[in-house]
This record gives structure tokens, C-alpha cells and sequence, in this order.
């Protein structure tokens, strides 16, 4: 939204990107549509090769996409956009339009799961290597520089543990050796982190979570400079990853109501975080919010607040943990995150389940932790719903 480049996040999450067709209509239009029709043989050949500017198939373009992909650019500070059909495949896009077989990553031991196995079972098969080394020492990342090295990846906080990378100072190690970083930032949104304006390069979304907010469907997006995007854009248009119209349309609503979703499901965090750490079946709370926190400082320089994910070691193993879980009437069980309704999830058998044990200690994901995606529910009812299980350890 170039031309409107002062207005604050709220503006932008409603206003941002929309172009109206020739109807005039008010609430962002559905296209769907799985391909596009030209005026002649000309303006078919024009629009296939770049030369004219237009949609052309829905593989790669598509206007309500559009929308979406310039609304989030705005609320990221970024230059351009490409939307996905996942946060994975947004993942998947970034790496491969940037990297070729004999390239290595350094990568956070804190990743979420599935880009773990992502990382270390399918790219390595391309003969992309992956080392993976502490999130929160940059001492380590700067060790498992390789010349091969052309990447750093992140997110920030981490899954489930709400650890804190330093951006600004992975970003001064990777760029002294001409290496892109690429931050997840699915769980800050642009509401509550802008890595672009820390140095990154990239950055990362799962749409499916705080974007949407109500879990309902699926998407993903890498938000940075044209030079990079596009490469992105490449792939994805050969590849196939595709948002589909609907799928953007539905997260263009999310966006609508990001700010003040993300702002109240923090504040419900905070409260939540704060009873968990002195309930007496309790023995850790994982929040960036609480001063306790071993990031705390650091977060809340990079952070607008503590985010809304808590998670919490109980006073036992696998066994009291599912208790807790197995008692809960109101939160969902469910991996997913940043939907209103709270969920709670068993990490070490859920969203971490398929790494090694090894690598599951190395992540400091002990078979008692729990992770809580805090939604807009009242916090008493919360707490309630939590004492039911804990009460029985």
C-alpha cells in the first residue's frame, strides 16, 4: 500500500491491498476461478511472458491472493509477498528457491516439528545439510558456519518452550558472511514483532494460526525484499504450493481482527502464565511475559508483549501430563494455535512426536510439558478447567 505508507497496523489489517472490480463492491472479492481469459492471441502471449502485467492462471495468480499478499506485506514492513497453501510449504518455498543441493542451513534446535523433520529428512535428500545448534546462543550459530552455509533459520518465540532468539545479533553474524536469515514469525505476527525492521531477510508465516484465528483453513507466506520474494515466486509458480482464493479470502478476514485478537489473547496469556507459576503442582512456566522468563528482558526489547502461548512443566511425567489434559472440558486438545477458542496440546507426543528422544532433549521437551495456546475465553473459566486435572497429580 504505497501510497498510504503512515497508517498505523489497525488501518492497515482493514484497508490494506483491496482493489475493487468494476462493481464497486466494499467487502474484498471471492474469485474463483482456475484460470483467466485474454482479449486476443497477443495479450495471452503478453501476459505468459511477463511483459504485460495480469493474472494469468490461479497456479500463481489470483486477485483475491493479491489482496492477501499486500495486506500482509503492509502489516510486515516488507516490500512484497508470496502466499502458500501452508506455513510448511511457505518453509519449503523460501528454502528451495534459495538454496541448491551441497548448501547448509544452521537452523534453531527449537524449531517446530514438523520443520525439523522438514529440515533433516526431506531437503536433506536434495543434499541441502542442516545443522542444528542452540536457539538462544549465538556463539553456536556463528560456530556451525560452514563456507557452504547460505542460511540461518529461526522462529522466535520457539515451540513450544516460547524461547528467545536475538535476532539483531544472528543477523550481524549471518550478514558479515553474506548468509540470509529467515524468521518464523507465526507466533507474534506482525502485531507483536517486525523481524524486517531487526535485520532479517525473511520472514516466515503460518497463516493457519494467528492470521486466521478461528482454525478454519490453511495457508502460509514468505513476506521480504522483491529481489528475494521473487525467487519464491518462481518456485511456486512451477511447483504449485498455491493459496487457494478461498483460503485467502477467509484470512483477509482474519487480518481484519489480528490487532485486537492478538492484543486480548496476550493479556489472557499473561494472567494465565501468572497463575500457573504459583500453582503448587506447577514446577516451570515457559512465558516471555514473566520476569522469570530467561529471555525476559530480551523479549520485551524485540516483543510488544509476551505473545499468547504459555507452557508449563507439571510436577511428573507423560502420565500426570495427560491427566491434565484428559481432565479438560473446555480447552480444546488440539495441536493447532492462535485460533480464540484455547487449546492445549502434549508436545512430546503431539507436535515434537516424530523427532528422535535425542533430539526432543536437546529441545528441553521433557514428557511433562504441556503447551497452551491461549485464546478469549474468561481466564477464570481457564483456570478452572486446568485446577480439574492438576488437582488429581
Amino acid at each position: 500500500m504505497a501510497d498510504t505508507p503512515n497508517y498505523r497496523p489497525e488501518t492497515l489489517a482493514v484497508r490494506a491491498g483491496q482493489e475493487r472490480s468494476q462493481f464497486g463492491e466494499h467487502a474484498e472479492a471471492l474469485y474463483l476461478t482456475s484460470s483467466f481469459v485474454f482479449q486476443s492471441a497477443a495479450q495471452a502471449a503478453k501476459r505468459f511472458s511477463g511483459e504485460e502485467e495480469g493474472n494469468v492462471y490461479a497456479r500463481f495468480s489470483n486477485p483475491t491472493v493479491t489482496m492477501f499478499e499486500e495486506r500482509l506485506a503492509a502489516l510486515e514492513g516488507a516490500e512484497d509477498c508470496v502466499a502458500t497453501a501452508s506455513g510448511m510449504s511457505a518453509i519449503m518455498a523460501a528454502v528451495l528457491a534459495h538454496l541448491k543441493c551441497g548448501d547448509h542451513i544452521v537452523a534453531s534446535n527449537s524449531l517446530f516439528g514438523a520443520t525439523v523433520q522438514l529440515f533433516s529428512n526431506i531437503l536433506s535428500r536434495t543434499g541441502i545439510t542442516t545443522t542444528f545448534v542452540s536457539h538462544t546462543d549465538p556463539a553456536a550459530w556463528e560456530a556451525a558456519i560452514r563456507p557452504e552455509t547460505k542460511l540461518f533459520f529461526l522462529e522466535t518465540p520457539s515451540n513450544p518452550l516460547t524461547e528467545i532468539a536475538d535476532v539483531r545479533q544472528l543477523v550481524d553474524i549471518a550478514h558479515a558472511r553474506n548468509i540470509l536469515v529467515a524468521v518464523d514469525n507465526c507466533f507474534c505476527t506482525p502485531i507483536l514483532q517486525k523481524p524486517l525492521e531487526m535485520g532479517a531477510d525473511l520472514v516466515i508465516h503460518s497463516a493457519t494460526k494467528y492470521i486466521d484465528g478461528q482454525g478454519r483453513v490453511l495457508g502460509g507466506a514468505v513476506c521480504g525484499p522483491k529481489k528475494l520474494t521473487e525467487e519464491v515466486f518462481k518456485y511456486l509458480r512451477t511447483a504449485g504450493p498455491t493459496l487457494s482464493a478461498f483460503n485467502a479470502w477467509v484470512l483477509l478476514k482474519g487480518l481484519e481482527t489480528l490487532k485486537l485478537r492478538v492484543e486480548a489473547q496476550a493479556a489472557n496469556a499473561a494472567r494465565l502464565a501468572a497463575w500457573l507459576e504459583s500453582h503448587p503442582k506447577v514446577a516451570r512456566v515457559f512465558y516471555p511475559g514473566l520476569a522469570s522468563h530467561p529471555q525476559h528482558e530480551l523479549a520485551m526489547r524485540q516483543q510488544k508483549n509476551g505473545g499468547g502461548i504459555v507452557s508449563f512443566e507439571i510436577k511428573g511425567g507423560r502420565d500426570e501430563a495427560w491427566k491434565v489434559v484428559d481432565n479438560c472440558r473446555l480447552l480444546s486438545i488440539t495441536a493447532n494455535l492462535g485460533d480464540v477458542k484455547t487449546t492445549i496440546t502434549h508436545p512430546a507426543s503431539t507436535t515434537h512426536g516424530r523427532i528422535s528422544p535425542e533430539a526432543r532433549v536437546a529441545a528441553g521437551i521433557k514428557d511433562g510439558l504441556l503447551r497452551i495456546a491461549v485464546g478469549l475465553e474468561a481466564v477464570e473459566d481457564l483456570q478452572a478447567d486446568l485446577e480439574r486435572g492438576l488437582a488429581l497429580i
